[in-house]
């Protein structure tokens, strides 16, 4: 039935339930996994440039505060990289083939072009449950991955104690 997933993973507790059925239907099917994290400064924990207040994005900024907002989004690069070897980890300790990346940009569009380029017949990933004006502003990466992949998306839905 499948053989390659991607299982889409950001930095929240919450990946842990999309990773699992992803794990899950891996072993199933015999399927090898793509553990894929996207470096996002939408991503909720990712640092952020302090000091640049309203809409100027010109002010400028000090150097000791790009020097901290460097060591900060290393720290978020090597975090990301440690989630992913505990991920791929547990594939392995369950007999599941799996391999991992890491890759910076718009999450969905990254998604969907990975999934496209491994072959993938199907993508596994939770949301974020934004509604209304957030989701508005901030976009669905569940809704674009939805309306843009090219295989089969199963969007892990969590319950509301979990989020």
């Amino acid at each position: 039935m499948f053989t390659k997933i991607l299982v889409a993973i950001d930095l929240s507790t919450v990946s842990e339930n999309v990773f699992e059925k992803a794990l899950s239907i891996a072993k199933l099917t015999q399927a090898k996994l793509m553990i894929l994290h996207i470096l996002s400064h939408d991503e909720q924990g990712s640092p952020i440039v302090e000091g640049i207040t309203g809409l100027n994005y010109y002010e400028m900024v000090e150097l000791e505060t790009l020097k901290s907002y460097q060591k900060r989004w290393q720290e978020y690069v090597e975090t990301g990289v440690e989630t992913l070897k505990t991920y791929a980890n547990q594939a392995t300790e369950a007999l599941v083939s799996s391999e991992y990346s890491q890759l910076t940009g718009k999450p969905g569009r990254q998604i969907c072009q990975v999934a496209q380029e491994w072959n993938a017949d199907l993508i596994v990933m939770g949301r974020r449950g934004y509604s209304g004006l957030s989701q508005l502003i901030l976009g669905s990466v569940s809704n674009y991955v939805l309306h843009h992949a090219h295989c089969s998306v199963l969007i892990v839905q969590l319950s509301p104690q979990t989020e």
